[in-house]
């Protein structure tokens, strides 16, 4: 596989730092706007692209059905569904700004492209509001690094940036570690879309004590956060909680690194949640899985040593996108204790009491039904069914981190803004890295993908205009 050289010598018009959506967006806009640009990807080419190699969907405001999306998805919605799952930690400038641009960008990223596919079934029930890409993540990353070297757009791999020289909100330069040696790079103007500092334990350590230990990592090892804390010590201004994420319970028999999407497990709806004590701690029907999956890895976090079990029973099998392992079964709710090395008589107790607080209903997995318990401490609001029908299944789950919302503010031309309140002269950032301005808390599906395209995008024509002036 050739990877063409790369001159380091040169100074380029615009530095992009990393390689997923929202890097190559942003190199791919500051190239059509007649830029000379280059992006440094820290990973190696097999890895390439962060957690954008995981994803499957994007959500975009559009105000009509098309042949990949099942209906309109106004502004409005978008931005009531956003307060909602963030309880309104939100920047209302800039997310309504995000979600106005999204609108274009379903055009914008085929014209780069990236090629959809009418939504996945299961339980995500996405097939209005979000756009799937066909082939997912990897096949989207793909298209968006062809246009790029297309465009003429300098990519260099293994390329991790150790040090950044900024003066008064200006950057100058970087020194770039690479496996023949640290070259120094020159460019006129700076797009930082890094990712968080997921993959760096010690770091969310600092915030969440031991717990953190116990944690997954959805995606790519290279997240670790380096490039925020350069622009931090540069005096860049940040912005968000470093305990708030995108987390989501995942099968606990994950990998440490790089699951990725296959390991999530969309059945928490149909069953009901226990921790190691077998008691219930959040009700698992709250509200549609799209706008409730992302707050489990946090409420898992909570339990004692991080771990919880879903259990389920054999009338809800079929309903969800299985993960890649099999659940663990068994004939009876006492035996699949024991495999769990749960107590038999607690965990069958909670089930009895459970059971015994379902109210009869119309079951309707695509929508809120009117099946729920009454009289439990914490009642199932949604899709409460009898647990009772043999085999019986469990899954275990571990908090799945699939990127942190701590990062740098910005404006409404992406550009960074300085802890003394000025702006940046010259650099701008996009994606993870300046999530938390959009995302104080919460998530809801596909949501990641938008601020990476439509921030990217701003930040690579504004940082094009910046070098050229």
């Amino acid at each position: 596989m050739g990877v063409a050289m790369v001159d380091f010598s040169q100074r380029y018009d615009v530095l992009v730092i990393g390689g997923g959506n929202a890097a190559l967006c942003a190199a791919i806009s500051a190239a059509r706007e007649g830029a000379s640009v280059l992006v440094l990807e820290a990973a190696p080419h097999f890895y390439r692209g962060g957690n954008t190699r995981h994803t499957r969907n994007m959500r975009c405001a559009h105000d009509a059905a098309t042949d990949t999306l099942s209906g309109p998805y106004y502004e409005e919605e978008f931005y009531d569904d956003l307060l909602r799952v963030t309880g309104g930690q939100t920047n209302e400038e800039l997310a309504r700004l995000m979600i106005h641009e999204s609108k274009d960008m379903l055009d914008w990223i085929v014209d780069q492209g990236v090629r959809f596919q009418p939504s996945l079934g299961g339980t995500l029930s996405l097939g209005r509001t979000n756009s799937f890409f066909l082939g997912g993540g990897r096949a989207m990353l793909n298209a968006l690094y062809k246009t790029a070297e297309d465009l003429g757009v300098a990519i260099a791999y293994e390329a991790e940036v150790i040090s950044m020289d900024v003066e008064d909100g200006m950057f100058l330069g970087a020194t770039v570690k690479r496996p023949e040696g640290d070259v120094h790079v020159r460019a006129g103007a700076l797009v930082a879309a890094a990712g968080g500092f997921e993959a760096n334990k010690e770091w969310l350590e600092e915030s969440w004590g031991p717990a953190a230990k116990n944690f997954l990592i959805r995606g790519t090892r290279f997240n670790r956060g380096t490039v925020l804390k350069m622009l931090s010590a540069a005096g860049v201004d940040q912005i968000g909680d470093p305990t708030q994420c995108h987390a989501v319970a995942i099968d606990a028999r994950a990998p440490e690194y790089d699951g990725g999407i296959i390991t999530r497990l969309d059945c928490v709806v149909f069953g009901i949640v226990v921790n190691k004590q077998c008691e219930r701690f959040y009700d698992e029907g709250e509200d549609v899985w799209p706008k409730r999956y992302a707050i489990w890895g946090r409420l898992v976090a909570g339990q004692p040593d991080q771990i919880a079990y879903i259990i389920f029973d054999a009338s809800s099998l079929e309903l969800f996108m299985p993960s890649c392992f099999p659940p663990i079964k068994a004939e009876s709710i006492r035996e699949l204790a024991g495999k769990l090395e749960l107590d038999a008589e607690a965990l069958e107790k909670t089930l009895t009491q459970f059971n015994g607080a379902v109210q009869p209903g119309t079951f309707d997995h695509t929508q809120l039904d009117d099946c729920r318990t009454q009289g439990l401490s914490i009642d199932k609001t949604h899709w409460a069914r009898k647990i009772e029908k043999a085999p019986f299944y469990a899954y275990p789950v571990r908090p799945g981190i699939t990127f942190t919302y701590l990062g740098v503010r910005v404006n409404t031309q992406s550009r960074m803004m300085m802890a003394d309140g000025k702006p940046s002269a010259n650099m701008f950032a996009a994606g993870e890295l300046m999530a938390g301005n959009v995302l104080g808390k919460g998530y809801a599906a596909g949501i990641g993908m938008t601020i990476g395209s439509v921030f990217g995008r701003i930040a690579g024509r504004e940082a094009a205009t910046n070098a050229r002036n």
